[in-house]
């Protein structure tokens, strides 16, 4: 069963994932994400997407040309679990060793 991060984790969060936000109408993480052009955007979801896939968690995001805004909550348990902050870390990583 997958459980919601506890307090002591959520409060290790903005050590861990300093560019990540909460969300304010739910349990969720957020962050927003800059890019050279579309084709750059696309290529690093492309690139999440297989982590994600490999992980069997899913983010929700939104891509708009040179921008892609990512929302991490893990459905089975509502709320924010360790999946979340396994595949942020992953999206943090690939975000900074870009190029």
């Amino acid at each position: 069963m997958i459980e919601r991060l506890s307090a002591v984790e959520r409060d290790a969060l903005p050590i861990r994932l300093p560019e990540w936000r909460w969300v304010a109408d739910r349990d969720a993480l957020c962050r927003s994400l800059q890019f050279a052009d579309f084709c750059d955007a696309f290529g690093f979801m492309t690139k999440v997407a297989l982590t994600a896939e490999r992980m069997n968690h899913h983010p929700e995001w939104f891509n708009i040309y040179n921008r892609v805004d990512i929302t991490l909550s893990t459905h089975d348990c509502q709320g924010v679990s360790q999946k979340d902050v396994s595949l942020a870390q992953a999206i943090d990583d690939y975000y900074s060793n870009r190029k």
